[in-house]
């Protein structure tokens, strides 16, 4: 009897740390993240008249050189954590023929900081949602269109419905001693 009570404690331990071991239904997913990352503070560091390679050390390569439009520059940055929603952000970089900066457009906007943000303060940069879009560069040879619903035709319709946006100038350095 004492025998089989000891038999039966040591499965049910044993049984317990194996059970230990297992858990409750649901795989683990990790976070995926994709693209170029971008951050307020590099949006704030460019400045109309920039060259190419000052901008690419800035923001680094852009994900989209796109032939058809080679003034423009497309930055796409995607998170989706642990198999939740898909979080997308984008920046689209304007260049005039001079392969100078001329405008950006997208989920960001020049001068305006987290900080200031969070704290409600003012940066003196307005935008003016009536301003017309400046025109890009026609394209040489028209594009096949993309399958309507794929991935491919919306993030087409994205970058095509986003305007550019001047971005500010700093104002001059005072020298009068004030």
């Amino acid at each position: 009897m004492q025998n089989l009570k000891q038999t039966l404690t040591g499965l049910s331990l044993m049984g317990l740390a194996m059970l230990a071991g297992c858990s409750l239904p649901g795989v683990y997913k990790i976070d995926i993240q994709q693209g170029n990352v971008v951050t307020q503070d590099m949006i704030d560091q460019l400045r109309p008249g920039m060259t190419r390679q000052q901008v690419r050390f800035i923001m680094g390569s852009p994900l989209i050189q796109d032939t058809f439009h080679p003034n423009r520059w497309d930055y796409l940055y995607s998170l989706q954590a642990a198999g939740g929603q898909r979080k997308q952000e984008r920046v689209s970089l304007v260049f005039n023929g001079d392969n100078q900066l001329s405008g950006l457009a997208g989920d960001f906007m020049p001068g305006t900081s987290r900080e200031q943000q969070i704290m409600g303060t003012d940066s003196g940069t307005t935008v003016d949602p009536t301003a017309p879009a400046q025109p890009s560069a026609p394209a040489a040879v028209p594009e096949a269109p993309a399958v309507p619903g794929s991935t491919e035709d919306n993030i087409q319709k994205e970058i095509d419905s986003a305007r550019p946006a001047a971005v500010p100038t700093p104002d001059r350095i005072r020298t009068d001693g004030q």
